[in-house]
Protein backbone atom coordinates (compact mmCIF):
# COMPACT_ATOMS: atom_id res chain seq x y z
CA UNK A 1 0.00 0.00 0.00
CA UNK A 2 1.41 3.37 -1.02
CA UNK A 3 1.88 6.15 1.54
CA UNK A 4 0.28 9.55 0.97
CA UNK A 5 3.55 11.08 -0.18
CA UNK A 6 4.22 8.19 -2.56
CA UNK A 7 0.77 8.64 -4.10
CA UNK A 8 1.36 12.36 -4.44
CA UNK A 9 4.79 11.88 -6.02
CA UNK A 10 3.31 9.58 -8.68
CA UNK A 11 0.62 12.11 -9.63
CA UNK A 12 0.41 13.43 -13.18
CA UNK A 13 0.42 17.15 -12.43
CA UNK A 14 -0.77 19.70 -14.95
CA UNK A 15 1.01 23.01 -15.39
CA UNK A 16 -0.52 25.77 -13.31
CA UNK A 17 -1.34 27.64 -16.53
CA UNK A 18 -3.72 24.79 -17.42
CA UNK A 19 -5.35 24.81 -13.97
CA UNK A 20 -5.81 28.59 -14.19
CA UNK A 21 -7.39 28.28 -17.62
CA UNK A 22 -9.97 25.79 -16.24
CA UNK A 23 -11.19 28.59 -13.97
CA UNK A 24 -11.20 31.19 -16.73
CA UNK A 25 -8.19 32.99 -15.25
CA UNK A 26 -6.44 34.99 -17.93
CA UNK A 27 -2.70 35.49 -18.49
CA UNK A 28 -1.54 38.40 -16.34
CA UNK A 29 -4.06 37.56 -13.62
CA UNK A 30 -1.76 35.07 -11.88
CA UNK A 31 1.90 34.96 -10.93
CA UNK A 32 3.53 31.50 -11.30
CA UNK A 33 5.69 30.23 -8.44
CA UNK A 34 7.36 27.54 -10.53
CA UNK A 35 5.37 25.26 -12.85
CA UNK A 36 2.72 24.04 -10.36
CA UNK A 37 1.89 26.92 -8.01
CA UNK A 38 0.71 30.48 -8.52
CA UNK A 39 -0.42 33.62 -6.72
CA UNK A 40 -3.70 35.15 -7.90
CA UNK A 41 -3.43 38.85 -8.59
CA UNK A 42 -5.61 41.80 -7.65
CA UNK A 43 -6.40 42.23 -11.36
CA UNK A 44 -8.41 38.99 -11.30
CA UNK A 45 -10.34 40.11 -8.25
CA UNK A 46 -11.19 43.43 -9.88
CA UNK A 47 -12.36 41.80 -13.12
CA UNK A 48 -14.68 39.41 -11.29
CA UNK A 49 -16.05 41.96 -8.82
CA UNK A 50 -19.53 42.10 -10.37
CA UNK A 51 -19.96 38.36 -10.91
CA UNK A 52 -22.55 36.44 -8.88
CA UNK A 53 -21.28 34.13 -6.15
CA UNK A 54 -21.43 30.36 -6.32
CA UNK A 55 -22.66 28.09 -3.52
CA UNK A 56 -20.56 27.87 -0.35
CA UNK A 57 -20.13 24.49 1.39
CA UNK A 58 -18.33 24.11 4.73
CA UNK A 59 -16.78 20.78 5.71
CA UNK A 60 -16.36 20.17 9.43
CA UNK A 61 -16.11 17.12 11.68
CA UNK A 62 -16.66 15.47 15.03
CA UNK A 63 -13.94 15.92 17.67
CA UNK A 64 -10.59 14.60 16.39
CA UNK A 65 -9.28 11.34 17.82
CA UNK A 66 -6.15 9.23 17.26
CA UNK A 67 -8.42 6.90 15.27
CA UNK A 68 -8.79 9.46 12.46
CA UNK A 69 -11.62 11.51 10.92
CA UNK A 70 -10.39 12.75 7.51
CA UNK A 71 -11.88 16.23 7.26
CA UNK A 72 -9.32 17.62 4.80
CA UNK A 73 -9.36 14.36 2.84
CA UNK A 74 -13.16 14.61 2.58
CA UNK A 75 -12.93 18.26 1.50
CA UNK A 76 -10.48 17.47 -1.28
CA UNK A 77 -12.35 14.34 -2.34
CA UNK A 78 -15.65 16.22 -2.44
CA UNK A 79 -14.11 18.80 -4.74
CA UNK A 80 -12.89 16.02 -7.01
CA UNK A 81 -16.28 14.30 -6.86
CA UNK A 82 -18.04 17.49 -7.91
CA UNK A 83 -16.08 17.35 -11.16
CA UNK A 84 -17.11 13.71 -11.59
CA UNK A 85 -20.80 14.67 -11.53
CA UNK A 86 -20.23 17.57 -13.91
CA UNK A 87 -20.16 20.47 -11.46
CA UNK A 88 -17.79 23.44 -11.64
CA UNK A 89 -16.22 23.40 -8.19
CA UNK A 90 -13.11 24.68 -6.45
CA UNK A 91 -11.84 23.85 -2.97
CA UNK A 92 -10.50 26.48 -0.57
CA UNK A 93 -8.17 25.29 2.20
CA UNK A 94 -5.75 26.58 4.82
CA UNK A 95 -1.99 26.33 4.47
CA UNK A 96 -0.44 23.67 6.74
CA UNK A 97 1.60 24.93 9.69
CA UNK A 98 5.08 23.52 10.18
CA UNK A 99 4.17 22.90 13.83
CA UNK A 100 2.01 19.81 13.23
CA UNK A 101 3.90 18.87 10.04
CA UNK A 102 7.03 18.24 12.14
CA UNK A 103 5.12 17.51 15.34
CA UNK A 104 2.19 15.15 15.72
CA UNK A 105 0.72 14.23 12.37
CA UNK A 106 3.12 14.97 9.52
CA UNK A 107 1.61 16.31 6.28
CA UNK A 108 -1.71 18.11 6.14
CA UNK A 109 -2.88 18.25 2.53
CA UNK A 110 -5.46 15.46 2.50
CA UNK A 111 -4.73 11.77 2.20
CA UNK A 112 -4.85 8.72 -0.03
CA UNK A 113 -6.32 9.60 -3.42
CA UNK A 114 -7.82 12.87 -2.20
CA UNK A 115 -4.83 15.20 -1.85
CA UNK A 116 -3.70 18.62 -3.00
CA UNK A 117 -0.36 18.78 -4.79
CA UNK A 118 2.56 19.48 -4.97
CA UNK A 119 2.24 17.87 -1.53
CA UNK A 120 5.83 18.45 -0.33
CA UNK A 121 5.78 22.14 -1.26
CA UNK A 122 2.40 22.75 0.35
CA UNK A 123 3.45 21.10 3.60
CA UNK A 124 6.83 22.82 3.81
CA UNK A 125 7.66 26.37 2.70
CA UNK A 126 4.97 26.61 -0.06
CA UNK A 127 4.95 30.24 -1.30
CA UNK A 128 6.34 31.68 1.93
CA UNK A 129 3.10 33.16 3.28
CA UNK A 130 3.54 31.89 6.83
CA UNK A 131 7.16 33.00 6.86
CA UNK A 132 6.00 36.48 5.84
CA UNK A 133 3.52 36.52 8.72
CA UNK A 134 6.29 35.50 11.13
CA UNK A 135 8.56 38.24 9.83
CA UNK A 136 5.92 40.98 9.95
CA UNK A 137 4.96 39.94 13.49
CA UNK A 138 8.55 39.93 14.71
CA UNK A 139 9.34 43.23 13.00
CA UNK A 140 6.75 44.83 15.29
CA UNK A 141 8.36 43.12 18.29
CA UNK A 142 11.77 44.44 17.25
CA UNK A 143 10.35 47.95 16.89
CA UNK A 144 8.85 47.76 20.38
CA UNK A 145 12.13 46.80 22.01
CA UNK A 146 14.11 49.26 19.92
CA UNK A 147 11.76 52.07 20.95
CA UNK A 148 12.38 51.22 24.61
CA UNK A 149 16.14 51.05 24.02
CA UNK A 150 16.19 54.42 22.22
CA UNK A 151 14.66 56.40 25.08
CA UNK A 152 11.07 55.10 25.31
CA UNK A 153 9.24 58.27 24.27
CA UNK A 154 5.91 56.43 24.53
CA UNK A 155 6.75 55.47 28.15
CA UNK A 156 6.00 51.81 27.37
CA UNK A 157 5.53 49.77 30.53
CA UNK A 158 7.83 46.78 29.99
CA UNK A 159 5.68 44.76 32.40
CA UNK A 160 2.58 45.27 30.26
CA UNK A 161 3.73 44.53 26.71
CA UNK A 162 1.10 42.10 25.45
CA UNK A 163 2.19 41.59 21.82
CA UNK A 164 4.24 38.39 21.52
CA UNK A 165 6.91 37.11 19.20
CA UNK A 166 6.05 34.10 17.05
CA UNK A 167 7.57 31.13 15.25
CA UNK A 168 5.87 28.54 13.02
CA UNK A 169 7.27 25.60 14.93
CA UNK A 170 6.32 23.73 18.09
CA UNK A 171 8.95 24.90 20.60
CA UNK A 172 7.82 24.84 24.22
CA UNK A 173 11.16 26.30 25.42
CA UNK A 174 10.12 29.65 23.91
CA UNK A 175 6.84 29.98 25.81
CA UNK A 176 8.40 32.10 28.56
CA UNK A 177 11.81 33.73 28.46
CA UNK A 178 13.83 36.83 29.36
CA UNK A 179 15.28 38.96 26.58
CA UNK A 180 17.71 41.88 26.50
CA UNK A 181 20.35 40.21 28.66
CA UNK A 182 24.06 40.99 28.36
CA UNK A 183 24.30 44.65 29.26
CA UNK A 184 22.90 47.98 27.99
CA UNK A 185 24.07 47.52 24.40
CA UNK A 186 21.81 44.46 24.05
CA UNK A 187 18.57 46.13 25.07
CA UNK A 188 16.39 46.43 28.14
CA UNK A 189 15.84 43.12 29.96
CA UNK A 190 12.21 42.05 30.19
CA UNK A 191 10.03 38.98 30.24
CA UNK A 192 8.82 37.91 26.79
CA UNK A 193 6.84 35.09 25.19
CA UNK A 194 6.43 33.27 21.86
CA UNK A 195 3.31 31.85 20.27
CA UNK A 196 3.07 29.69 17.17
CA UNK A 197 2.71 31.87 14.07
CA UNK A 198 -0.66 30.46 13.04
CA UNK A 199 -2.17 31.63 16.35
CA UNK A 200 -0.81 35.16 15.99
CA UNK A 201 -2.94 38.24 15.49
CA UNK A 202 -1.05 38.99 12.28
CA UNK A 203 -2.18 35.65 10.83
CA UNK A 204 -5.77 36.39 11.89
CA UNK A 205 -5.57 39.81 10.25
CA UNK A 206 -4.16 38.37 7.00
CA UNK A 207 -7.07 35.91 6.86
CA UNK A 208 -9.79 38.49 7.58
CA UNK A 209 -8.46 41.48 5.60
CA UNK A 210 -10.55 42.52 2.60
CA UNK A 211 -7.67 44.18 0.72
CA UNK A 212 -4.29 45.81 1.27
CA UNK A 213 -5.86 49.01 2.65
CA UNK A 214 -7.86 47.02 5.18
CA UNK A 215 -4.76 44.97 6.00
CA UNK A 216 -2.71 48.07 6.81
CA UNK A 217 -5.53 49.60 8.85
CA UNK A 218 -5.95 46.43 10.92
CA UNK A 219 -2.21 46.08 11.52
CA UNK A 220 -2.10 49.64 12.83
CA UNK A 221 -4.86 48.81 15.33
CA UNK A 222 -2.91 46.01 17.01
CA UNK A 223 -2.57 46.72 20.72
CA UNK A 224 1.08 46.30 21.69
CA UNK A 225 0.72 47.11 25.39
CA UNK A 226 0.30 49.99 27.82
CA UNK A 227 2.23 53.02 28.98
CA UNK A 228 3.19 53.31 32.63
CA UNK A 229 0.30 55.72 32.98
CA UNK A 230 -2.15 53.06 31.70
CA UNK A 231 -2.63 54.43 28.16
CA UNK A 232 -3.31 51.83 25.46
CA UNK A 233 -0.56 51.75 22.85
CA UNK A 234 -1.01 50.57 19.26
CA UNK A 235 1.26 49.43 16.43
CA UNK A 236 0.43 52.72 14.70
CA UNK A 237 2.09 54.58 17.60
CA UNK A 238 5.35 53.08 16.34
CA UNK A 239 4.43 53.71 12.67
CA UNK A 240 4.86 49.97 12.15
CA UNK A 241 1.88 49.22 9.90
CA UNK A 242 3.43 50.41 6.63
CA UNK A 243 6.51 48.19 6.83
CA UNK A 244 4.46 45.25 8.12
CA UNK A 245 2.09 45.60 5.16
CA UNK A 246 5.03 45.77 2.76
CA UNK A 247 6.23 42.42 4.10
CA UNK A 248 2.74 40.94 3.63
CA UNK A 249 1.86 42.34 0.21
CA UNK A 250 2.48 39.05 -1.62
CA UNK A 251 1.25 36.88 1.25
CA UNK A 252 -2.12 38.63 0.91
CA UNK A 253 -2.62 37.07 -2.54
CA UNK A 254 -4.35 33.64 -2.55
CA UNK A 255 -2.43 30.61 -3.86
CA UNK A 256 -3.63 28.35 -6.68
CA UNK A 257 -2.69 24.65 -6.82
CA UNK A 258 -4.46 21.43 -7.89
CA UNK A 259 -5.71 18.11 -6.57
CA UNK A 260 -4.52 14.65 -7.61
CA UNK A 261 -7.29 14.72 -10.22
CA UNK A 262 -6.19 18.14 -11.51
CA UNK A 263 -9.19 20.02 -10.11
CA UNK A 264 -8.40 23.54 -8.83
CA UNK A 265 -7.68 24.43 -5.22
CA UNK A 266 -7.07 27.78 -3.51
CA UNK A 267 -4.91 27.53 -0.37
CA UNK A 268 -4.42 30.63 1.72
CA UNK A 269 -3.87 31.43 5.39
CA UNK A 270 -3.34 28.92 8.16
CA UNK A 271 -4.83 29.72 11.59
CA UNK A 272 -5.41 26.85 14.02
CA UNK A 273 -9.01 26.39 15.17
CA UNK A 274 -8.22 25.37 18.74
CA UNK A 275 -6.22 28.55 19.50
CA UNK A 276 -7.26 30.84 16.63
CA UNK A 277 -10.24 31.22 14.28
CA UNK A 278 -9.31 28.26 12.12
CA UNK A 279 -10.49 29.33 8.65
CA UNK A 280 -8.75 30.06 5.37
CA UNK A 281 -8.66 33.66 4.16
CA UNK A 282 -11.68 35.77 3.34
CA UNK A 283 -9.96 36.82 0.10
CA UNK A 284 -9.50 33.22 -1.07
CA UNK A 285 -13.07 32.23 -0.24
CA UNK A 286 -14.61 35.29 -1.86
CA UNK A 287 -12.46 34.88 -4.97
CA UNK A 288 -13.33 31.19 -5.20
CA UNK A 289 -17.03 32.09 -5.05
CA UNK A 290 -16.56 34.21 -8.19
CA UNK A 291 -14.59 31.50 -10.00
CA UNK A 292 -16.83 28.46 -9.45
CA UNK A 293 -20.44 27.36 -9.00
CA UNK A 294 -19.53 25.46 -5.82
CA UNK A 295 -16.83 26.28 -3.28
CA UNK A 296 -15.86 23.56 -0.80
CA UNK A 297 -14.02 24.92 2.21
CA UNK A 298 -13.14 23.62 5.67
CA UNK A 299 -12.67 24.90 9.19
CA UNK A 300 -10.21 23.36 11.61
CA UNK A 301 -10.83 20.55 14.10
CA UNK A 302 -14.38 19.71 15.22
CA UNK A 303 -17.51 21.76 14.63
CA UNK A 304 -17.38 23.01 18.23
CA UNK A 305 -14.27 25.00 17.28
CA UNK A 306 -13.77 25.58 13.55
CA UNK A 307 -17.37 25.56 12.34
CA UNK A 308 -18.67 27.79 15.13
CA UNK A 309 -15.89 30.31 14.41
CA UNK A 310 -16.48 30.05 10.66
CA UNK A 311 -20.08 31.03 11.23
CA UNK A 312 -19.75 33.59 14.01
CA UNK A 313 -16.43 35.22 13.01
CA UNK A 314 -15.58 34.65 9.34
CA UNK A 315 -19.09 34.73 7.87
CA UNK A 316 -19.98 37.74 10.00
CA UNK A 317 -16.80 39.59 8.99
CA UNK A 318 -17.11 38.85 5.27
CA UNK A 319 -20.90 38.77 4.85
CA UNK A 320 -20.84 35.11 3.76
CA UNK A 321 -23.77 32.68 3.89
CA UNK A 322 -23.00 28.95 3.76
CA UNK A 323 -25.41 26.94 1.61
CA UNK A 324 -24.64 23.53 3.11
CA UNK A 325 -22.57 21.96 5.89
CA UNK A 326 -20.81 18.59 5.69
CA UNK A 327 -20.14 16.82 9.00
CA UNK A 328 -17.40 14.17 8.73
CA UNK A 329 -17.38 11.15 11.04
CA UNK A 330 -15.69 7.76 11.06
CA UNK A 331 -16.82 4.55 12.68
CA UNK A 332 -13.33 4.18 14.18
CA UNK A 333 -13.52 7.59 15.86
CA UNK A 334 -17.00 6.90 17.22
CA UNK A 335 -15.75 3.65 18.76
CA UNK A 336 -12.88 5.59 20.34
CA UNK A 337 -15.44 8.02 21.80
CA UNK A 338 -17.25 4.96 23.09
CA UNK A 339 -14.29 4.01 25.23
CA UNK A 340 -12.31 1.70 22.95
CA UNK A 341 -8.52 2.02 22.83
CA UNK A 342 -6.93 3.21 19.58
CA UNK A 343 -5.36 -0.19 18.87
CA UNK A 344 -8.78 -1.83 19.15
CA UNK A 345 -10.68 0.59 16.87
CA UNK A 346 -10.18 -1.64 13.83
CA UNK A 347 -12.07 -4.50 15.46
CA UNK A 348 -15.85 -4.68 14.85
CA UNK A 349 -17.70 -3.39 17.90
CA UNK A 350 -21.23 -2.12 17.29
CA UNK A 351 -21.93 -1.51 20.97
CA UNK A 352 -18.86 0.72 21.34
CA UNK A 353 -19.83 2.68 18.25
CA UNK A 354 -23.34 3.16 19.56
CA UNK A 355 -21.88 4.36 22.87
CA UNK A 356 -19.67 6.89 21.11
CA UNK A 357 -22.26 8.07 18.60
CA UNK A 358 -23.35 10.69 21.13
CA UNK A 359 -20.36 12.75 19.96
CA UNK A 360 -21.72 12.80 16.43
CA UNK A 361 -25.17 13.57 17.83
CA UNK A 362 -23.84 16.64 19.65
CA UNK A 363 -22.06 18.00 16.57
CA UNK A 364 -25.07 17.37 14.34
CA UNK A 365 -27.41 19.17 16.74
CA UNK A 366 -24.92 22.04 17.07
CA UNK A 367 -24.72 22.58 13.32
CA UNK A 368 -28.50 22.49 12.98
CA UNK A 369 -28.66 25.47 15.35
CA UNK A 370 -27.24 27.68 12.57
CA UNK A 371 -30.17 26.99 10.22
CA UNK A 372 -28.10 25.53 7.35
CA UNK A 373 -28.76 22.10 5.74
CA UNK A 374 -26.35 19.40 7.00
CA UNK A 375 -25.05 16.26 5.28
CA UNK A 376 -23.19 13.63 7.33
CA UNK A 377 -20.18 12.19 5.47
CA UNK A 378 -19.32 8.73 6.76
CA UNK A 379 -15.62 8.48 5.90
CA UNK A 380 -15.17 4.78 5.22
CA UNK A 381 -12.24 2.75 6.52
CA UNK A 382 -11.48 -0.74 5.19
CA UNK A 383 -12.06 -2.15 8.68
CA UNK A 384 -15.66 -0.87 8.95
CA UNK A 385 -18.11 -3.76 9.25
CA UNK A 386 -21.48 -3.85 7.48
CA UNK A 387 -23.25 -4.08 10.83
CA UNK A 388 -21.47 -0.96 12.12
CA UNK A 389 -22.20 0.95 8.92
CA UNK A 390 -25.87 -0.01 9.00
CA UNK A 391 -26.16 1.09 12.64
CA UNK A 392 -24.61 4.47 11.82
CA UNK A 393 -26.89 4.94 8.82
CA UNK A 394 -29.90 4.07 11.00
CA UNK A 395 -28.82 6.73 13.50
CA UNK A 396 -28.63 9.37 10.75
CA UNK A 397 -32.10 8.44 9.49
CA UNK A 398 -33.50 8.64 13.01
CA UNK A 399 -32.02 12.13 13.39
CA UNK A 400 -33.49 13.20 10.03
CA UNK A 401 -30.01 13.85 8.64
CA UNK A 402 -28.92 13.32 5.05
CA UNK A 403 -25.84 11.10 4.85
CA UNK A 404 -23.49 9.48 2.39
CA UNK A 405 -20.65 6.97 2.52
CA UNK A 406 -17.41 8.63 1.42
CA UNK A 407 -14.70 6.47 -0.14
CA UNK A 408 -12.54 9.31 -1.42
CA UNK A 409 -9.41 8.16 0.42
CA UNK A 410 -9.38 4.90 -1.54
CA UNK A 411 -10.99 5.99 -4.81
CA UNK A 412 -10.65 9.76 -5.10
CA UNK A 413 -13.53 11.60 -6.75
CA UNK A 414 -15.22 8.34 -7.80
CA UNK A 415 -15.59 7.45 -4.14
CA UNK A 416 -17.44 10.70 -3.40
CA UNK A 417 -20.12 10.74 -6.10
CA UNK A 418 -22.98 10.05 -3.69
CA UNK A 419 -21.69 12.64 -1.22
CA UNK A 420 -21.37 15.24 -3.98
CA UNK A 421 -24.91 14.55 -5.18
CA UNK A 422 -26.28 14.89 -1.63
CA UNK A 423 -24.36 18.15 -1.11
CA UNK A 424 -25.65 19.65 -4.37
CA UNK A 425 -29.19 18.79 -3.27
CA UNK A 426 -28.60 20.27 0.19
CA UNK A 427 -27.50 23.55 -1.39
CA UNK A 428 -30.97 23.91 -2.89
CA UNK A 429 -32.83 23.36 0.37
CA UNK A 430 -34.32 26.21 2.45
CA UNK A 431 -31.60 28.07 4.31
CA UNK A 432 -32.23 30.08 7.46
CA UNK A 433 -28.62 30.86 8.31
CA UNK A 434 -28.14 32.91 11.46
CA UNK A 435 -25.41 33.58 14.00
CA UNK A 436 -25.32 31.97 17.41
CA UNK A 437 -25.30 35.27 19.32
CA UNK A 438 -25.74 39.01 18.85
CA UNK A 439 -22.60 41.11 18.99
CA UNK A 440 -24.09 43.72 21.31
CA UNK A 441 -24.43 41.25 24.20
CA UNK A 442 -21.94 41.50 27.11
CA UNK A 443 -18.72 39.51 26.71
CA UNK A 444 -19.58 36.98 29.41
CA UNK A 445 -23.02 36.37 27.96
CA UNK A 446 -21.54 35.62 24.53
CA UNK A 447 -19.00 33.26 26.11
CA UNK A 448 -21.74 31.48 28.03
CA UNK A 449 -23.95 31.11 24.94
CA UNK A 450 -21.11 29.30 23.13
CA UNK A 451 -20.13 27.14 26.09
CA UNK A 452 -23.69 26.10 26.89
CA UNK A 453 -25.24 25.79 23.42
CA UNK A 454 -22.23 24.31 21.60
CA UNK A 455 -20.10 22.62 24.26
CA UNK A 456 -22.95 21.62 26.58
CA UNK A 457 -21.31 23.17 29.66
CA UNK A 458 -23.28 23.71 32.85
CA UNK A 459 -21.29 26.79 33.92
CA UNK A 460 -18.25 28.98 33.29
CA UNK A 461 -15.61 29.77 35.89
CA UNK A 462 -13.48 32.89 35.32
CA UNK A 463 -10.03 33.47 36.77
CA UNK A 464 -9.36 36.84 38.43
CA UNK A 465 -7.17 37.85 35.47
CA UNK A 466 -9.87 36.90 32.98
CA UNK A 467 -12.48 38.86 34.93
CA UNK A 468 -10.27 41.95 34.98
CA UNK A 469 -9.51 41.65 31.25
CA UNK A 470 -13.21 41.43 30.37
CA UNK A 471 -13.97 44.56 32.38
CA UNK A 472 -11.13 46.39 30.65
CA UNK A 473 -12.22 45.27 27.18
CA UNK A 474 -15.82 46.33 27.74
CA UNK A 475 -14.64 49.71 29.02
CA UNK A 476 -12.49 50.42 25.94
CA UNK A 477 -14.78 49.03 23.22
CA UNK A 478 -18.17 50.62 22.60
CA UNK A 479 -19.07 48.14 19.82
CA UNK A 480 -19.45 44.40 20.35
CA UNK A 481 -16.96 41.85 19.02
CA UNK A 482 -17.24 38.13 18.27
CA UNK A 483 -15.68 35.58 20.62
CA UNK A 484 -12.88 33.18 19.63
CA UNK A 485 -12.58 30.47 22.28
CA UNK A 486 -9.22 28.71 22.59
CA UNK A 487 -9.99 25.19 23.81
CA UNK A 488 -8.76 21.64 23.48
CA UNK A 489 -9.88 20.08 20.22
CA UNK A 490 -10.20 16.59 21.68
CA UNK A 491 -13.34 17.16 23.73
CA UNK A 492 -16.50 19.25 23.71
CA UNK A 493 -15.34 20.34 27.18
CA UNK A 494 -12.06 22.05 28.10
CA UNK A 495 -10.71 18.72 29.39
CA UNK A 496 -9.19 16.56 26.61
CA UNK A 497 -9.98 13.40 28.57
CA UNK A 498 -13.76 13.91 28.54
CA UNK A 499 -14.81 12.05 25.38
CA UNK A 500 -18.26 11.43 23.91
CA UNK A 501 -20.78 14.05 25.02
CA UNK A 502 -19.81 15.23 28.51
CA UNK A 503 -22.43 16.94 30.69
CA UNK A 504 -22.50 18.91 33.93
CA UNK A 505 -19.00 20.30 33.49
CA UNK A 506 -17.65 23.81 33.98
CA UNK A 507 -15.52 25.61 31.40
CA UNK A 508 -12.55 27.30 33.06
CA UNK A 509 -11.62 30.63 31.48
CA UNK A 510 -8.01 31.37 32.33
CA UNK A 511 -7.24 34.42 30.16
CA UNK A 512 -9.01 36.85 27.83
CA UNK A 513 -7.25 38.89 25.12
CA UNK A 514 -8.51 41.57 22.76
CA UNK A 515 -7.19 41.20 19.21
CA UNK A 516 -8.11 44.72 18.23
CA UNK A 517 -6.73 44.54 14.68
CA UNK A 518 -8.30 41.18 13.93
CA UNK A 519 -11.56 42.31 15.47
CA UNK A 520 -12.37 39.58 17.96
CA UNK A 521 -11.80 38.55 21.57
CA UNK A 522 -9.74 35.43 22.36
CA UNK A 523 -10.90 33.47 25.40
CA UNK A 524 -8.36 30.91 26.66
CA UNK A 525 -9.76 27.92 28.54
CA UNK A 526 -8.39 24.98 30.48
CA UNK A 527 -4.72 24.26 29.90
CA UNK A 528 -4.60 25.36 26.27
CA UNK A 529 -1.17 26.46 24.99
CA UNK A 530 -0.65 29.06 22.27
CA UNK A 531 2.86 27.68 21.71
CA UNK A 532 2.50 23.89 21.43
CA UNK A 533 5.28 21.43 22.22
CA UNK A 534 6.62 18.44 20.29
CA UNK A 535 5.52 14.88 21.18
CA UNK A 536 7.88 12.18 22.43
CA UNK A 537 8.41 10.97 18.86
CA UNK A 538 8.06 14.00 16.53
CA UNK A 539 7.01 13.44 12.92
CA UNK A 540 10.24 15.25 11.97
CA UNK A 541 12.20 12.15 13.00
CA UNK A 542 10.77 10.13 10.10
CA UNK A 543 11.18 12.78 7.39
CA UNK A 544 14.22 12.44 5.12
CA UNK A 545 15.54 13.48 1.71
CA UNK A 546 17.80 11.58 -0.71
CA UNK A 547 20.65 12.81 -2.90
CA UNK A 548 18.23 13.51 -5.76
CA UNK A 549 16.06 15.77 -3.57
CA UNK A 550 13.21 13.27 -3.12
CA UNK A 551 11.48 13.72 0.25
CA UNK A 552 10.15 10.74 2.19
CA UNK A 553 8.28 10.23 5.47
CA UNK A 554 6.04 13.29 5.08
CA UNK A 555 2.90 11.36 6.11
Amino acid sequence: MLSDIEIAQKADMQKITVIAAKLGIQPGEFEPYGPYKAKLSDALEKRLAGKLNGKLVLVTAINPTPAGEGKTTTTVGLGQAMAKIGKNAVIALREPSLGPVFGVKGGAAGGGYAQVIPMEDINLHFTGDIHAVTTANNLLCALIDNHIQQGNALDIDTRRIIFKRCLDMNDRALRNLVIGMGGPINGVPREDHFMITVASEVMAILCLAADITDLKSRLGKIIIGYSRGGKILYASDLAAQGAMTALLKDALKPNLVQTLENTPCLIHGGPFANIAHGCNSVKATQLALKLADYVITEAGFGSDLGAEKFMDIKCRCAGLTPNALVLVATIRALKYNGGILKDECSEPNVSAMKAGIINLEAHLENLQKFGVPVVVAINRFATDSNEETQALEAFCRAKGADFAISDVFAYGGEGGRDLATKVVAACEKPNCFHYLYDLDKPVKEKIEIITSKIYGAASVVYSANADAAIREIEAMRSGGLPICIAKTQYSLSDDPNKLGRPTGFAVNVTAVRLLNGAGFIVVETGEIMIMPGLPARPAACQIDIDVDGNISGLF
